[in-house]
C-alpha cells in the first residue's frame, strides 16, 4: 500500500478536520503500538520469574560449594551467580569447546538429566591441588587422562550431592552423577531444538577463576514449573525454617561429643611428694567417702552424684541436676 495520499483523500481529511469530525490532537497522540516479534521455533517457556527463582536456588548452591569444596582442595573457594538465560540446547552445545568437562546428572525423581559444565582450567587446577600442587592450571590445553577424570569425578560427585538442599523447598531431589563426558557430542540428552535454562556460576579456586554452567532442560523441570516462582520459594523456605529449624538444631546437638568428668576431690601436696608418688600410695582428698561428687559437662558443673560401680567399671549415680539459674 502506498504511503502517499491522493488529492481526494487529502480533501476528505481537511474537510473532516474543519467540520470537527476528527481531532488533530487525538490523531497526534494516537501512536501505533509496537509489534513484538515472536519466534514459534523458540517459544518462551522460561519466564523472568522462573529464571529469577533459579538464580535464588543456585545462590544457595553457591554458598554450599564455597563451604564444602575447601574440604577436598584445602583452598579458599569463592562462588558467585553471574546470570541465567533461556536458550536452545543447540546453542548451548555449539558454544562448548573440546576438551570440556560435562557431568551428566540424573535429576530423580524428575525425568531426564541436567548437565554441569565446568571450565577445563578449573578441572586442571583441582587435579593439581588434590595431587599436592599449588592448584595451577595447565599452560597448554590437552585431553584429561583417566586418573585425572577419576579425581574430577570425586569432586563433581560432591557437587552433585549438594544440589539436594537448595531444591528441597521445591522438590525432594535425589540427584546422582551418571558419568563425565569430555566431548560435547556424547552429551546429547535432549533434542537440539528443545529449550533449556542456563545458570552460570563464577568459581574462584585460589587465583584460578572459571565458569560452571548448569543446563536445566524445560522437559525435566516442566512438572515443577508452577513452583518456580519467588513467592512460593520464599514462603516454603519460611515455613520450613519455622517448622524444622528447632528439630534440625536438636538433631545436630544430639550428635555433638562433649567431655563429662566426675571430680572425686582435690588435695594439695608438694612437688617433691608428687615426684615420689608410687603405686599404692594414698593421697588424702578434701571430700568424705559418703559425700556427693561434682560432675562436670565440659567446664560447667552440671550434676551431683554418688560414686559406685557398674559391673567391673567405675560409675556414678546422678542425684541432683544443677540448673543454670542456681
Amino acid at each position: 500500500m502506498s504511503d502517499v495520499l491522493s488529492q481526494s483523500e487529502i480533501d476528505n481529511l481537511l474537510h473532516a478536520l474543519t467540520s470537527g469530525e476528527l481531532d488533530a490532537e487525538e490523531i497526534k497522540n494516537n501512536k501505533e503500538k509496537p509489534v513484538k516479534n515472536y519466534d514459534f521455533a523458540r517459544p518462551s517457556k522460561f519466564s523472568k520469574e522462573h529464571l529469577r527463582t533459579l538464580e535464588n536456588i543456585f545462590e544457595h548452591y553457591g554458598r554450599l560449594l564455597s563451604t564444602n569444596l575447601p574440604i577436598f582442595l584445602r583452598k579458599s573457594i569463592q562462588v558467585e551467580v553471574m546470570n541465567s538465560e533461556a536458550v536452545t540446547y543447540m546453542e548451548f552445545s555449539n558454544s562448548l569447546s573440546n576438551p570440556v568437562l560435562l557431568g551428566i546428572v540424573d535429576f530423580s525423581p524428575l525425568e531426564g538429566n541436567i548437565i554441569l559444565e565446568m571450565a577445563s582450567n578449573l578441572g586442571y587446577a583441582m587435579v593439581d591441588r588434590m595431587l599436592g600442587g599449588q592448584g595451577e592450571p595447565l599452560d597448554k590445553v590437552r585431553d584429561f587422562s583417566e586418573i585425572e577424570l577419576l579425581i574430577i569425578e570425586r569432586v563433581m560427585t560432591s557437587c552433585v550431592d549438594l544440589l539436594r538442599e537448595p531444591w528441597e523447598n521445591v522438590v525432594d531431589l535425589h540427584p546422582r552423577l551418571e558419568r563425565i563426558e569430555t566431548n560435547s557430542q556424547f552429551a546429547q540428552i535432549i533434542s537440539p531444538s528443545e529449550m533449556i535454562s542456563i545458570v552460570t556460576l563464577n568459581i574462584k579456586v585460589g587465583d584460578v577463576e572459571g565458569l560452571m554452567n548448569i543446563c536445566l532442560p524445560f522437559l525435566t523441570l516442566e512438572p515443577i514449573m508452577d513452583k518456580l516462582n519467588t513467592k512460593f520459594w520464599y514462603s516454603s523456605q519460611k515455613e520450613k525454617a519455622g517448622d524444622d529449624y528447632s528439630e534440625t538444631v536438636e538433631s545436630l546437638i544430639s550428635h555433638a561429643r562433649i567431655p563429662v568428668k566426675a571430680v572425686l576431690g582435690s588435695s594439695v601436696i608438694t612437688v617433691a611428694d608428687f615426684s615420689q608418688l608410687q603405686v599404692g600410695d594414698v593421697v588424702k582428698l578434701n571430700t568424705k567417702v559418703d559425700e556427693e561428687l561434682d560432675i562436670y559437662v565440659g567446664d560447667i558443673k552440671k550434676f551431683q552424684a554418688l560414686p559406685g560401680a557398674s559391673g567391673k567399671e567405675y560409675a556414678v549415680r546422678v542425684t541432683e541436676i544443677i540448673r543454670e539459674e542456681e
